[in-house]
């Protein structure tokens, strides 16, 4: 069984990794007959769309969108109604796919009755350096990114309330609606929720192995942590509940800090409340980076790796405070345009 596959590829000036996704696309062992491709581009100023015009030509069927309101939403969205596949995959441009990723995927889907599946994450540095190293590293643990079962080693099938990017039947969006264009972070988990709450059921394939880049600085890292957590509440506000208890603590996190620093300005013993705040979360930082500095052989990862995760704990929580104010106090639902990169 063969059923059209649609694969929406929402890209904003990926030069770096397009190549190497248009090759990982053409070399799927599932019939390019019964595939087809939309690129869509949210105005890249580089040079994204001829290196997918270049490396593309092999495909049977590609085509190249305008997503005038660049926002991954409205890219997913627009793919959707151009759409002629029975099954709908989101793909990437920061990642790398294996050849049966298709395939497996696919098969999985009509196997398991599923509305969605995906694949687990393998994050990897998108340099060489320390830093780069320590943010993938960041993004691949439980200490900095929660318990997320994709991100982790999981051996078994899951039935799991989100996956990466996904693989949908094309009916699950005539049933729940397509993706919410207030959202720039989070859209997956939101429509996924209002998936799992029409009786959809969606499974992590652990078999299925993406390879994801992790952005390329700390400042990068920094905004789009800080990006989750802002849209969190909005997530939150239109399900009616918190998906997980777990992200409560980088904003309690934040608040606790930004409290004890103020009040140590004429606290002096708040200031040393502080210091051993901040002390404790540095060394858990350093007990959970242990393991990273034997793995790779790189001593400088038990100071870079800490320093990593209180960054993206306090960009986390500083956004949730942040999404709190603008969604849940003055509920302004118009994103800002200068959030969504």
């Amino acid at each position: 069984m063969n059923p059209f596959v649609t694969i929406l590829i929402p890209c904003f000036n990926e030069e770096k990794y397009i190549g190497a996704l248009c090759r990982d696309i053409l070399g799927q062992n599932y019939p390019q007959e019964r595939i087809e491709v939309f690129f869509i581009d949210g105005g890249s100023s580089d040079n994204t769309r001829n290196a997918i015009e270049q490396y593309s030509s092999g495909f049977y069927s590609t085509r190249i969108l305008d997503n005038k309101e660049r926002y991954v939403s409205y890219a997913l969205n627009f793919g959707i109604e151009q759409a002629s596949g029975e099954v709908i995959i989101r793909m990437d441009a920061h990642a790398r796919y294996p050849t049966d990723y298709v395939s497996k995927l696919v098969n999985s889907l009509y196997e398991l009755n599923a509305d969605n599946v995906g694949g687990s994450w393998h994050t990897v540095p998108s340099g060489s350096g320390l830093k780069a190293e320590a943010i993938a590293l960041a993004m691949s643990s439980v200490f900095g990114v929660g318990n997320a079962l994709y991100r982790l080693n999981i051996k078994k099938i899951r039935q799991v309330d989100t996956v990466p990017f996904g693989c949908y039947r094309r009916e699950v969006f005539d049933k729940c609606g397509t993706f919410d264009v207030e959202l720039i972070r989070n859209q997956d988990d939101e429509f996924n929720a209002r998936l799992i709450k029409a009786g959809g059921k969606i499974f992590l394939i652990p078999g299925v192995r993406i390879t994801y880049f992790a952005r390329e600085s700390i400042r990068k890292a920094m905004k789009m942590f800080f990006q989750y957590g802002y849209f969190k509440p909005l997530v939150n506000l239109k399900l009616g509940r918190a998906a997980t208890i777990r992200q409560f603590i980088p904003p309690i996190f934040f608040l606790l800090m930004s409290l004890l620093i103020i009040s140590s300005l004429w606290n002096y013993w708040m200031a040393v409340v502080f210091l051993i705040a901040l002390s404790v979360h540095l060394l858990f930082g350093i007990i959970f980076s242990i393991p990273a500095v034997f793995r790779t052989k790189r001593a400088g990862l038990l100071f870079m790796l800490p320093i990593v995760f209180l960054l993206v704990h306090l960009s986390y929580g500083y956004g949730y405070i942040s999404g709190i104010s603008r969604f849940a106090i003055f509920r302004k639902a118009k994103v800002d345009a200068g959030t969504s990169r």
